[in-house]
């Protein structure tokens, strides 16, 4: 259960990265729209990171919500709004992944 807490916090920091990129770009009430989402986003992520590492190891649910955040950060950047795709980048997400998977198996 505790893991699932951790998935649903890390795409919820996906969610609030997406925001604030939309609110860089709005204009009028949207922003404040966009800024509003942002909080909401950014509190349930943290409400949830906070429950979960409660029973799991802070470092380990750390890295894996931060990696969580950062491979959906990069993806919605390719997919949405079309960052370029490199070798590079493609390498290191694959890295970071595996990091993620790792960590979460030799946590106990």
């Amino acid at each position: 259960m505790n893991w699932l807490l951790i998935i649903i916090a890390g795409l919820f920091e996906v969610a609030f990265a997406t925001c604030l990129n939309k609110a860089k770009t709005a204009s009028g009430n949207d922003i404040y729209l966009w800024y509003l989402g942002f909080l909401i986003c950014l509190s349930i992520s943290m409400i949830l990171l906070i429950k979960a590492t409660q029973n799991l190891p802070i470092g380990t649910a750390y890295a894996v919500w931060t990696g969580i955040g950062a491979v959906g950060t990069v993806c919605v950047g390719i997919f949405v709004f079309n960052e370029p795709v490199t070798f590079w980048r493609v390498f290191f997400i694959v890295t970071l992944i595996g990091s993620i998977i790792g960590l979460k198996f030799v946590t106990h």
